[in-house]
């Protein structure tokens, strides 16, 4: 899970639904993004999260994995959709938004699951978007990593014009790795990450002063990355 708080913003990236709940409470995030989550878990943090911002709007946003051999989404043990989910907040109930979502073009076809990416649009404010790369593929990751950043990010902003941009996720690419990680971040972008595969991407008018992980007592196979970042003068997204 990757949790974010702007001013102080936070970032988390994981996979059990209790723990989530937990952290969101302790470190009181402004975006939240989900990685192999199923669908109805994402309604229930999103109870969690307005919670903590009760005097503003939540708003979750969930994308299933495509599943190759059915055609379908792909499925979590218990039936539901399975996939990326994001959690935010709007400071005012007319504050209006749009969800984005896409299976990627490129895909590694020795892999069941076909990987997607997830936004959420607040016009003039921010630009979020997450994702789960390829797992099986680090030059597949690398091609899906490059559409993320060169055509959807664009996309959005020809669509409702420039707004500070943060992409986050388990980009199953390492810096120092071969591919490094580093060469799909375009000019113009910072970048933190947890040592291993999960990183954050800003725009450099969402500034990021530092990072740090947040164990979560076994219930995912590593810990979530909170990051914190400072948007358009340290105003909540």
């Amino acid at each position: 899970m990757n949790l974010c708080n702007s001013g102080r913003a936070a970032c988390y990236t994981g996979r059990s639904v209790a723990e989530a709940a937990e952290a969101i409470g302790a470190e009181k995030p402004d975006l939240v993004t989900l990685n192999e989550i199923c669908q109805d878990d994402v309604t229930t943090l999103e109870r969690a999260f307005a919670q903590v911002h009760t005097d503003d709007r939540a708003v979750s946003a969930f994308k299933a994995a495509g599943d190759r051999p059915s055609g379908a989404a792909t499925r979590c043990r218990n039936g539901q959709p399975y996939g990326i989910g994001l959690l935010t907040h709007l400071a005012a109930a007319r504050t209006r938004h749009t969800v984005h979502s896409g299976i990627y073009p490129m895909q590694d076809v020795t892999d069941p699951e076909e990987r997607a990416w997830l936004c959420v649009d607040v016009p003039g404010v921010l630009h979020a978007c997450t994702t789960h790369l390829a797992a099986t593929s680090v030059t597949v990751a690398l091609a899906q990593c490059a559409h993320l950043v060169d055509s959807v990010a664009p996309m959005m902003r020809r669509n409702t014009g420039y707004a500070p941009t943060v992409l986050l996720g388990d980009l199953n690419l390492r810096r120092g790795g071969t591919p490094d990680v580093r060469s799909c971040v375009p000019s113009g972008y910072l970048r933190i990450d947890d040592g291993a595969l999960q990183h954050v991407m800003a725009t450099t008018d969402a500034r990021i002063c530092c990072g740090r992980s947040v164990g979560m007592h076994g219930a995912t196979d590593h810990p979530g990355l909170l990051a914190t970042l400072t948007i358009g003068g340290g105003a909540p997204p």
